[in-house]
């Protein structure tokens, strides 16, 4: 018998902060992280507030230009929070991440919703949820990919070995997702779909589209990026290295 969706109160949605409290607590006790934590807490809620009525909006609107720049924004922020960890930030940094990151989600992303879901019109109840799952995998492997890069250079090695290593690195969290899946975790949209009456094996091709999607975005993301330091001359060994 299938699952109706629950509305949650806000008073059974304060339970959910209990957990969250007694880690905050521990975090004040034990460490000068709790104001951070606390204020990460805070900005969630508020952040997840600001989403949901801005999507109740942009669902009834269905307006592609709105949903254009919803996806260039994503876009945009996911290259810059990729490339903020490295030491010395530059415009060449940034665009090499916005190529990357762009080459590695937008021909993937169009091609599940146009190819794999055949969609006959854009949709934003398909293609922004859709698009907040491809961009932070991209966004994470051009992070990782760059602070490895800087760690490699700083060790002296050529630029091959450093590729090699980035890249191994660079795809170990999404390898190791797609090893765990349906043995270690249940992933949030095919739980959602069960939750939500749909059939498990029809939410299970849904689950397969999705971390199709997100391997081969990060992925080709995690060459592109690699193949433009390589053409910049951004060589662990090289004389423009500092710029990365």
């Amino acid at each position: 018998m299938p699952l109706a969706v629950v509305t949650i109160p806000l008073s059974s949605l304060a339970l959910a902060f209990l957990p969250v409290l007694v880690v905050l607590v521990i975090l004040f006790r034990w460490s000068s992280d709790g104001k951070t934590a606390v204020y990460a807490v805070l900005r969630m809620v508020a952040q997840l507030t600001l989403v949901g009525y801005f999507l109740r909006y942009l669902f009834e609107s269905d307006a592609p230009w709105l949903i254009l720049s919803v996806l260039t924004v994503m876009l945009l922020a996911s290259s810059w929070i990729g490339i903020r960890h490295l030491r010395q930030k530059s415009k060449q940094a940034y665009g090499r991440a916005l190529v990357a990151v762009a080459i590695g989600s937008i021909p993937t992303l169009l091609l599940i919703v146009l190819g794999v879901m055949r969609a006959e019109s854009i949709d934003a109840r398909l293609i922004v949820p859709l698009g907040g799952m491809v961009f932070p995998p991209s966004m994470h492997v051009v992070s990782l990919i760059a602070e490895r890069l800087q760690a490699e250079r700083d060790r002296g090695v050529t630029f091959l070995e450093a590729r090699e290593v980035c890249l191994r690195a660079a795809l170990t969290p999404v390898t190791n997702s797609l090893l765990a899946v349906g043995l270690v975790s249940l992933p949030g949209m095919m739980t959602g779909q069960v939750l939500a009456g749909v059939p498990p094996m029809e939410a299970v091709r849904y689950q397969v589209m999705v971390m199709c999607m997100i391997f081969g975005a990060s992925g080709i993301c995690a060459a592109i990026y690699l193949h433009l330091c390589s053409a910049e001359g951004l060589t662990a060994e090289g004389p423009t290295a500092s710029r990365a």
